[in-house]
């Protein structure tokens, strides 16, 4: 199982109330990711947004910039919000950023749970779940194709159009990210891509049957079991001791607020980050040895090719992340490697 990171690029607010600058935030994610290379953490994750508590809009120059002072970790969007993208512009980003990083570009489409974008470049949320079939589709031509044709509802038609560059190895590693609906379940088997499951709330043993339906679909669609490749996406964050958790709590639930206001969500609670934090929740948040059992728990819960960290929820500071970070890479990943392999 690979254990990355990944981020949204959250601001850090500050205790007066005003949040650090753009600028100062994307310059920390540039060393907290050399510093995930120096480790050997497998993967970095960065998603898009295009709201103010969050500094990056465009994953693609974050990761084109990572790849200059990184040498082995892959680098990959989560996610790229693909129903309000151009599916040929931003295989061109990808490749570029797979040739600047000598292959180690991936590229996680997905369909939006943040809903700027739409009305940011002009897409209509009627249009939500067509949207991302046409353009998932059109984009995984791409990845096959070097010179394509296509005819298609919201973009304009490719008449024997050569689309370069073209990635390493003539291919780019595409995969899927699934917030939890059977049709997006079912739609990845089928294709047989890779997928990302976000388990952010509530108890990931009800998203059992999820996973086994994506693992039907995938082997009934003739696809080979030795290239299944699934993981799962979990709120993260670790210290030295289970302190952190406390300390951690108002950065959290602060920034579920933000979101939640723009969703209708009643104010987040401590009784939800303490059932979040037990066993039986989605929080992986404390020391490494509480860690490291709960992420064992849901590899062997779902199978698990692949784990994600979500770790800058509500921007802890710089010097908080890159602790984690470091706790992460020296204390968690190598116990569950060698749980995994014993």
């Amino acid at each position: 199982m690979e254990l990355g990171i990944g981020m949204f690029g959250d601001l850090h607010v500050h205790k007066n109330g005003e949040m650090q600058s753009a600028q100062q935030r994307l310059n920390e994610i540039i060393e907290e990711v050399k510093l995930m290379d120096e480790l050997g953490i497998d993967f970095f994750g960065i998603g898009e947004h295009h709201r103010p508590d969050y500094a990056v809009s465009s994953p693609e120059i974050i990761l084109a910039a990572a790849a200059t002072v990184t040498k082995n970790i892959k680098l990959g969007s989560a996610v790229s919000v693909l129903s309000s993208a151009d599916p040929v512009k931003l295989y061109q980003d990808f490749a570029t950023v797979d040739l600047i990083s000598n292959g180690r570009a991936e590229l996680m489409a997905g369909r939006g749970s943040f809903i700027e974008s739409f009305p940011l470049y002009g897409f209509s949320l009627n249009d939500y779940d067509e949207l991302y079939d046409e353009k998932l589709h059109l984009l995984l031509k791409l990845n096959k194709e070097q010179k394509i044709s296509w005819k298609g509802k919201f973009r304009p038609e490719l008449k024997h159009q050569e689309v370069l560059p073209r990635a390493v190895d003539n291919h780019l590693k595409v995969w899927t990210a699934i917030g939890g609906t059977p049709e997006s379940v079912q739609r990845a088997g089928i294709l047989g891509l890779p997928v990302m499951f976000a388990i952010i709330g509530g108890s990931p043993s009800k998203f059992k049957p999820l996973f086994d339906y994506y693992r039907e679909v995938y082997r009934s669609s003739g696809h080979d079991m030795d290239q299944f490749e699934v993981g799962v996406h979990m709120h993260s964050f670790f210290g030295e001791t289970n302190a952190v958790a406390d300390g951690y709590y108002p950065t959290y639930s602060a920034q579920m607020d933000r979101v939640g206001r723009s969703r209708g969500w009643p104010p987040y609670q401590k009784h939800q980050y303490d059932f979040g934090r037990s066993q039986s929740g989605a929080l992986i948040i404390g020391d490494a040895n509480e860690a490291i059992d709960k992420i064992l728990a849901v590899q062997e819960m779902f199978g698990l090719t692949r784990f994600s960290a979500h770790m800058d929820v509500g921007g802890p500071s710089h010097k908080d992340m890159m602790k984690s970070i470091e706790i992460y890479g020296t204390k968690i990943i190598p116990k569950v490697k060698a749980a995994l392999a014993g």
